[in-house]
């Protein structure tokens, strides 16, 4: 899967838990922008795991900013 491949599946993923438009969303798309609560952030997490079969460390979920974080994290766990 490329870059753009991957972003377009972890936008309609964000798209369907946060209730936005996937077509609204850039990898610059920050989750504070969003207005994402740590509970939402969790249920994304839980749902990109489940979407792309992986795992993400705890440890790093800190590190997820935006929606181009989650995108280079997974792409790394991929």
């Amino acid at each position: 899967m490329d870059r753009n491949e991957l972003f377009d599946k972890v936008a309609e993923t964000v798209a369907e838990t946060m209730n936005v438009d996937a077509e609204d969303l850039t990898p610059e798309t920050t989750f504070e922008s969003l207005s994402a609560d740590s509970i939402d952030l969790i249920e994304l997490v839980t749902a990109l795991e489940e979407d792309f079969d992986t795992a993400i460390d705890d440890d790093r979920l800190t590190s997820i900013k935006s929606i181009g974080d989650a995108v280079d994290l997974l792409s790394q766990n991929l």
